[in-house]
């Protein structure tokens, strides 16, 4: 796969080293000719110059990309590489780094971003994720702000422990994409228990969030009731 990714700096840097070690083809651009000796990216292809440039981008085939990563440090720059990529070249894929979260809605289809990612927000979800178990968090937006992908710790009390991932009452628009246990990612089939302390992963539209935050929650409200049930008479 050749990955274009705009900007060098740690952020940019970091993702051509994890695709270099899963032997992508890399070229990244800057406009600091430092960059390249400090980087210590070995295989990685260079172009210097201001990825805002039409000029630049056609340097640097961005017509043969299968993607396009605006990591600058500049929420502006990375929309405009974003927005070139999908209308003048056609790239399949985009995915741009949001820096100032106030920012975040402007990175959808309409500036050319596929997928936004907002590390402040990021990071926000995995400490919310740490702490809010039983509580759906929201790791990270997908396809043009429609979908997302969504993660739920299961208490140990839960109504859902012992029950199949078939046997689960979603709403539409929601899937169990994966499982993490015991630090162990599953992939999820029909047949799977579900486990106190399971990392339920989930891809939704984003509209059906609730839906599912509340279907999940209901289960447990339907439990204490049939226990009062049980119990009053």
């Amino acid at each position: 796969m050749r990955v274009v990714i705009a900007g060098a700096g740690s952020v940019g840097s970091s993702i051509a080293r994890e695709l270099l070690g899963n032997k992508h083809e890399i070229l990244l651009i800057d406009e600091k000719p430092e960059v390249i000796g400090r980087s210590g990216l070995k295989g990685a292809k260079w172009l210097i110059g201001d990825a805002c440039e039409l000029t630049t981008l056609k340097d640097a085939r961005l017509d043969e990309a299968d993607v396009v990563v605006s990591a600058t440090g500049d929420d502006k720059v990375n929309l405009v590489v974003s927005l070139l990529a999908k209308s003048e070249f056609g790239v399949g894929r985009t995915v741009g780094r949001v820096n100032n979260p106030k920012n975040d809605w402007m990175f959808d289809d309409s500036w050319g971003v596929d997928v936004a990612v907002n590390t402040p927000r990021l990071m926000t979800a995995l400490v919310e994720e740490a702490v809010e178990i039983g509580d759906l968090v929201r790791l990270l937006t997908l396809q043009t702000g429609v979908s997302s992908i969504v993660e739920f710790t299961v208490p140990q009390d839960s109504p859902l422990v012992g029950e199949t991932i078939g046997s689960l009452s979603l709403p539409e628009d929601c899937a169990v994409v994966a499982i993490l246990r015991d630090d162990s990612p599953i992939t999820p089939s029909p047949d799977d228990l579900v486990e106190g302390g399971d990392e339920v992963f989930f891809l939704a539209a984003i509209a059906a969030e609730d839906e599912l935050r509340v279907a999940l929650s209901a289960r447990a409200d339907d439990d204490r009731n049939d226990a009062d049930d049980q119990l009053y008479g």
